[in-house]
């Protein structure tokens, strides 16, 4: 154990992550499944980020907190991949108690963002459909802006809880994490000081910002799905659902998850399946959501063909 001296006690400077598997043939074909994933959920999301900021058609808010959603994917991805990467390749993963707390928080600070970013684009979805006329008005810039000021100050905050709270707990025994990353529930097993309230404020703030959330999604498409029934047009029916399939499917992905890790009580499931539903959340998920938007949205697909067109007209071949 790495540890520093303190009178009959010691205090754990590093921690050990025990990843998903000591198995040697599974640890290779591992990293080579969750390394392909990784670059994937680099590449897509940095492509939507570039396309929607290089097409002037997809100026609009709802594109705009999509670019959002991207970039909070690749910090939350990237906050535990690179790290879960090397645990695969050596013999014993050591983190250090300060990088144990960074990836603590932005892995926090980037999922709890998502959160909020999911609810605003149900917001925006809310007002596209039932108050169209009224949309340049309430989807302003300055609104989208203030939206994102509060997604962020929420994702900062909800960090802020799990990192203090992770500061005030005290490491003097055990210093093998059970995970793949310094997540705060097998953390908070390890601690040899009193629990009660460094545990119960995480899950608090977690909880609170997942309810809140999902009031705010599902009250948003409760008032969609009874605009679109009043719709008369077949066509109108088929362009609001197309609107709203893409962000339906990321929210569904996304909710269940969080909900089975944070919400659901310890006691009904296992560290093993923790484990496989934190992989799922935190690095399958930002390699879906581009994809998702991608094949689901016909204006991000005619975006896609206008800037390949445009590229292979100036991309001429030389004939010599």
């Amino acid at each position: 154990m790495d540890s520093l001296g303190n009178g009959n006690n010691t205090e754990v400077t590093r921690f050990t992550l025990l990843g998903l598997t000591n198995d040697p043939i599974l640890r290779i074909i591992l990293f080579i499944i969750i390394l392909c994933i990784y670059l994937v959920t680099i590449c897509g999301n940095l492509s939507t980020i570039i396309l929607i900021r290089s097409s002037s058609q997809l100026h609009h808010p709802m594109y705009f907190f999509l670019s959002l959603l991207a970039f909070a994917d690749m910090g939350c991805s990237s906050s535990v991949t690179p790290n879960m990467l090397i645990n695969f390749l050596v013999e014993r993963n050591t983190i250090s108690y300060p990088a144990c707390t960074i990836q603590l928080g932005s892995s926090a600070f980037f999922g709890s963002t998502e959160c909020f970013l999911l609810a605003a684009m149900a917001y925006d979805r809310f007002v596209a459909i039932c108050n169209p006329l009224l949309y340049s008005t309430k989807m302003s810039t300055q609104v989208g802006v203030q939206l994102l000021i509060m997604s962020y100050v929420g994702g900062f905050l909800n960090a802020c809880s799990f990192t203090i709270s992770f500061l005030f707990l005290l490491f003097c025994g055990p210093n093998r994490v059970n995970h793949f990353f310094c997540d705060f529930a097998p953390l908070v097993e390890l601690s040899c000081s009193d629990i009660s309230i460094p545990a119960v404020v995480p899950s608090f703030t977690a909880g609170s910002i997942i309810v809140v959330t999902v009031i705010i999604i599902a009250v948003s498409y409760i008032y969609i799905l009874i605009t679109i029934l009043k719709m008369r047009s077949t066509e109108g029916h088929h362009k609001a659902f197309s609107t709203c399939t893409s962000h339906l499917t990321a929210v569904t992905l996304y909710y269940g998850t969080t909900t089975f890790i944070y919400v659901m009580p310890k006691s009904s499931y296992s560290t093993d399946q923790n484990k496989v539903v934190s992989v799922f959340y935190m690095v399958v998920i930002p390699m879906l959501n581009p994809l998702i938007y991608s094949f689901r949205n016909s204006e991000i697909k005619g975006a896609l063909k206008r800037a390949w067109q445009e590229s292979t007209f100036f991309v001429k071949p030389v004939i010599s």
